[in-house]
């Protein structure tokens, strides 16, 4: 019911551009030489133009579980109180362009630092190709401020994007009993009546693998079990598909990038705006806009490329 959903919703979409197109084209055939009508038809091709481009772009999203939505987490590197309080203003970056973009998001585990800013915090991100445009995010990602002095203090946060998996989606990903450990610890807060009284929370370690998995953010230990659970068989997945990947790529005679060494965007605030994109070569000087979540312009030309590719 799902697909059927999705693919009517597309028939839908590809109707409406060609209503907008026929109407333009009647206005065009009717009243030609009406300059009254002109804003009118500009408006319908204006309306086209932009469902087209959405169009295109979702032709991008052909990969294996492009169409599913994401599990991002967003853990501070290198930069002390300011790579925490980068994570932490890139957390509000990232949820402001999910709420444009009409996705869903929920925080399950999150890491406060000791003097401002997120160590590190994990949430879904839940709409049709959510994990198809977020995939463009995964890496590391630069701040470069200035503070009075004029001094340089650069900032640099780690960004992992994987598919949100259903337990009926993964052959081949067996997730033993007895190969996991579970922890309980009561949930964190701002403190005092806002602290979990109960060890709600969650912490899952796959042995085998040495991967940790959490959840705090629901009311009951179950429910943070289950959220703790998907994202650990969401890792196991995106795990074989990098050693997939890695072996096809050794066989190719390629090598394998660093996440975590490949800096995929800058952000420059002071004493001009700038970001940029290292991997499309794609800039803005709106910085703040960019802050505030307009990340589309980054996304498209990433999801291009890879096409292309």
């Amino acid at each position: 019911m799902k697909d059927l959903a999705d693919l009517r919703d597309e028939v839908g979409r590809m109707d409406g551009v060609e209503r907008a197109l026929s109407e333009g084209r009647e206005l065009l055939e009717l009243f030609a030489g009406d300059p009254s009508l002109d804003a009118e038809v500009d408006a319908n091709l204006e309306r086209a133009a932009a469902a087209i481009e959405e169009l295109e772009m979702a032709a991008n999203f052909d990969g294996e579980y492009d169409s599913h939505g994401a599990i991002v987490s967003i853990n501070a590197g290198a930069g002390g109180v300011d790579a925490a309080d980068w994570t932490a203003m890139l957390l509000r970056m990232y949820l402001r362009w999910a709420d444009r973009s009409g996705f869903s998001t929920q925080i399950v585990d999150e890491s406060e630092a000791e003097e401002a800013g997120l160590k590190s915090v994990t949430f879904f991100v839940r709409g049709r190709n959510a994990y198809g445009m977020l995939e463009s995010e995964r890496g590391v990602h630069r701040l470069s401020p200035f503070d009075a002095a004029h001094r340089r203090h650069t900032s640099f946060t780690a960004v992992d994007v994987i598919p949100e998996i259903e337990a009926d989606e993964v052959p081949g990903v067996e997730i033993r009993p007895e190969d996991l450990r579970f922890e309980t610890f009561k949930s964190g807060g701002a403190g005092g009546q806002y602290v979990n009284k109960t060890e709600s929370a969650v912490r899952i370690i796959h042995e085998p693998s040495g991967i940790i998995v959490a959840s705090q953010q629901e009311r009951s230990q179950a429910q943070n079990r289950d959220v703790a659970m998907n994202i650990l068989r969401a890792k196991l997945v995106q795990r074989t598909i990098e050693e997939r990947d890695a072996k096809l790529s050794a066989l190719r005679g390629e090598r394998a990038a660093n996440e975590w060494g490949s800096q995929i965007r800058s952000y420059v605030l002071q004493p001009y705006q700038l970001v940029k994109d290292h991997r499309t070569s794609v800039e803005t000087g709106n910085a703040q806009g960019v802050l505030d979540g307009d990340i589309d312009p980054f996304i498209w030309p990433y999801l291009q490329s890879r096409r292309a590719r």
